[in-house]
């Protein structure tokens, strides 16, 4: 039902927003979801028919001109910032579809509870894991999940949102983790293959293959759907970065769809900006 106070847009229910992306899928059309860190972000990505726009604090450092792994250093308040890109940037901006916010569920300083009231009420649709821990491995992910500021803190955290009726659309990063989001109730699962390639700050030799990552990403959703077949899946990150990459995932795997920040975000910033000032630059007196 549209928002009762403005007649249309956000927020919108849990079921609302699924029945938003089965009416895509109902069309043939892949489900694209994007990350927006800017107002300006979310309003052309609306108008470019976007399913879904996802705020990270990462997309606060992505469009300042650094990495986006940035968003998982103790660079800020993650939780702070995306309700501040949220409340005063993009919500004010994007008109209908749905909008989701990144909360960092291990956050040992908040009672999740209570932030993800303040999420409701604030007007977003749903939220995700980011900052999420899943795509930290080896000796430090381990003290992490031993000193109470693991991934399960983020399953936890959707477990929350689905008593509270928020659509849920989270990372996960082994097949292990795709169950444990399938019981918590996600709506929505990501397979997330590593930072995204590409344009001046993505990564070059620290990513998997297309092949490895069509690979993962058939494990995490014949995982999540022994939970639960009625689940959304959807592709992000590493050698996935085109609309030509994407073709090759929906062609080999049977996700429903696409998540893009740095893919669509930052790069479309950076190649638009780019070439738009060499042609101002090509004009002589």
């Amino acid at each position: 039902m549209p928002n009762k106070w403005t007649g249309k847009g956000n927020p919108y229910t849990k079921q609302e927003v699924r029945d938003r992306l089965q009416s895509t899928l109902s069309q043939n059309k892949a489900i694209i979801a994007a990350g927006a860190g800017t107002g300006i972000s979310a309003k052309f990505i609306e108008k470019g028919g976007a399913d879904l726009i996802i705020i990270y604090n990462s997309g606060r450092f992505r469009m300042a001109g650094h990495g986006s792994s940035a968003g998982l250093m103790a660079y800020g308040d993650a939780n702070a910032e995306a309700l501040n890109i949220g409340e005063f940037e993009v919500l004010p901006v994007v008109e209908e579809i749905p909008v989701i916010c990144g909360v960092h569920g291990s956050d040992p300083r908040r009672r999740m509870w209570h932030h993800l009231l303040k999420v409701k009420e604030m007007g977003f649709s749903g939220v995700n894991n980011f900052p999420t821990h899943c795509i930290v491995d080896g000796h430090f992910r381990r003290v992490l999940e031993e000193t109470g500021m693991g991934f399960i803190k983020e399953v936890e955290m959707v477990k929350l949102a689905t008593q509270m009726d928020l659509f849920s659309i989270v990372y996960v990063a082994t097949p292990e983790e795709a169950r444990m989001m399938a019981e918590a109730g996600a709506d929505a699962i990501i397979s997330h293959v590593g930072t995204t390639v590409g344009g001046s700050v993505g990564v070059v030799e620290a990513t998997c293959t297309m092949e490895n990552a069509i690979s993962i990403t058939k494990e995490i959703m014949e995982e999540g759907k022994k939970v639960n077949p009625d689940i959304f899946f959807l592709a992000h990150g590493g050698p996935i970065n085109t609309p030509e990459d994407v073709r090759i995932i929906l062609d080999n795997t049977k996700v429903h769809g696409f998540v893009g920040a740095s893919s669509l975000e930052r790069m479309g910033v950076e190649k638009s900006l780019t070439d738009l000032t060499r042609k101002f630059k090509e004009l002589t007196l």
